[in-house]
């Protein structure tokens, strides 16, 4: 699996949108659930650097996926929290 996709000429993290499309697929409501979030959160922190390709690659997550409030809120605080200290 190559480290990188490019969707509309941007390059995104793979790993990151692979692991978006399997929380989603399949079981449940189709929507990224605390616990997807959770290993989402999990993954970006694994290099102990948010990159920009991470920072796009999420933003594109969030845009593109649906996600339960439960999710989207811990999602977007826990990131920020963990961001601050990088």
């Amino acid at each position: 699996m190559s480290y990188y996709r490019v969707i509309d000429g941007k390059k995104y993290d793979n790993g990151l949108l692979a692991a978006a499309e399997e929380a989603v697929k399949g079981r449940g409501d189709g929507r990224i659930s605390l616990d997807d979030a959770k290993l989402l959160l999990e993954q970006v922190k694994d290099g102990d650097t948010y990159t920009d390709i991470e920072k796009d690659t999420m933003e594109y997550i969030r845009n593109n996926f649906k996600w339960t409030e439960e999710a989207d809120e811990w999602f977007r605080t826990e990131i920020r929290k963990w961001a601050a200290t990088k």
